[in-house]
């Protein structure tokens, strides 16, 4: 048997039609993530327009909710249907939901936007991770060190133009009128996803695993499996690291920068600068890393990291450590801890890879983000918080995500080699 790298199959080590399944669904999520940054702005702008800021947390809390009970719906469908039908269905479906919030939003409801702003929240997380469940399928560890995260930077390349795309033409356009745009994206998502499954074939579960037999949702296949519920625990700590970083950055920014404009003016070019550490991290940085190092010296090395930032924080109080500190952390998220952490599932059950991983990344995701928030709000409400609070708590929930990772990880075979 001839070696990956000498085979003419192949590139990089990687099947020829599993890099083009591959490619195939990174472009589905590019259309995906282009759309949602139109839905994304659109929401947050009309829904201040029509409740005001200061009801944001309560449309917020009730993001999981339609989460938890559309992932429901989805594994319904999923059993009945497959993956393949279970990720069309739901991207059209998503999109007939955005025009019906267009419809209502032209007619003068109010009530569209409440509506719209908290299926955003829902939909873009349950599309996002049935594309990952199909790579986690359709490929092996070795090839998911070499293409998770050029899948990511393909994805986030649909992102910027998405919102270079509504900075262009919100002014021109409108508002409202965008969200026919988010929707139309929502087709190319679908047939992109289609093709994806035509190259690598569509994923079957186990005779044991039809129909959803375990259930719809996954929960019991969770709770039964140590990786699964330790997974759900990891992802919870990570938002709430992301959430109390964003907070803090807010707090030193608002401090630091308070006249408006100049304020806005120093956020693009922050958030200029994290696209390109983000692509950076999704090209470049993570198929080196995951190609040569010890994945669960990757996994123990990114809390580590977040850790001495927010010992920095707690140290050396301002501006420019909670910012290196919240920038750091979504950089490495949106890249190398989303490709190592997707490697995972790979070995795990169909049930695991297309039902408890929609539990996992898109509930937990969601769910650990408002309670956070939450927390704080209502605190805040009572005490006035201490800065120092911020990386207090971070470094908190950072010593548990260490002591996730060895558990998680003790199976690990380490890096590929080339």
């Amino acid at each position: 048997m001839a070696h990956p790298l000498s085979d003419p199959r192949s590139l990089w080590g990687v099947r020829a039609d599993r890099i083009a399944a591959a490619a195939a669904i990174a472009f589905s999520a590019a259309f995906l993530l282009c759309g949602y940054e139109f839905v994304r702005s659109v929401s947050s702008s009309l829904f201040i327009e029509a409740y005001g800021a200061r009801s944001l947390p309560v449309v917020m809390a009730l993001g999981p909710v339609l989460t938890l009970a559309l992932i429901y719906g989805y594994g319904r469908l999923l059993s009945a249907t497959g993956p393949r039908t279970a990720i069309l269905v739901t991207s059209l479906l998503s999109a007939g939901v955005i025009l019906g919030c267009f419809v209502g939003i032209r007619s003068g409801s109010r009530a569209a936007t409440a509506v719209l702003y908290v299926f955003r929240e829902a939909y873009i997380v349950i599309l996002v991770e049935q594309v990952w469940a199909f790579i986690n399928s359709t490929v092996r560890a070795k090839e998911g060190s070499r293409l998770n995260g050029p899948v990511c930077g393909v994805a986030s390349l649909g992102a910027i133009a998405g919102g270079l795309l509504v900075q262009r033409y919100a002014v021109q356009f409108g508002s409202a009128p965008l969200l026919v745009m988010a929707a139309a994206t929502l087709l190319p998502t679908a047939l992109c996803a289609l093709l994806a499954y035509r190259i690598g074939g569509e994923p079957k579960p186990t005779p044991d695993e039809e129909h959803g037999r375990h259930g719809h949702l996954g929960f019991q296949t969770l709770t039964r499996h140590p990786v699964l519920w330790r997974l759900a625990l990891l992802i919870a700590l990570t938002q709430v690291v992301s959430t109390v970083a964003d907070l803090q950055f807010s707090r030193y920014v608002e401090q630091a920068i308070p006249q408006k404009d100049l304020r806005t003016q120093w956020f693009g070019g922050f958030y200029a600068w994290l696209n390109v550490g983000s692509a950076a991290g999704q090209f470049i940085v993570a198929p080196l890393l995951l190609a040569w190092v010890s994945h669960r010296v990757i996994h123990a090395a990114i809390p580590l990291i977040h850790l001495a930032l927010a010992a920095a924080v707690l140290v050396s109080p301002g501006l420019p450590t909670a910012a290196a500190c919240y920038l750091v952390f979504k950089v490495m998220d949106y890249s190398v801890f989303r490709a190592v952490k997707e490697l995972l599932y790979i070995p795990l059950s169909f049930d695991a890879r297309y039902r408890a991983k929609e539990i996992i990344d898109a509930f937990t995701y969601r769910a650990a983000k408002g309670v956070t928030s939450g927390l704080l709000a209502g605190v805040g409400r009572f005490v006035a918080l201490p800065l120092a609070v911020f990386p207090a708590v971070i470094i908190a929930a950072l010593a548990g995500w260490l002591a996730l990772v060895f558990p998680l990880t003790r199976k690990d075979p380490g890096a590929p080699r080339a």
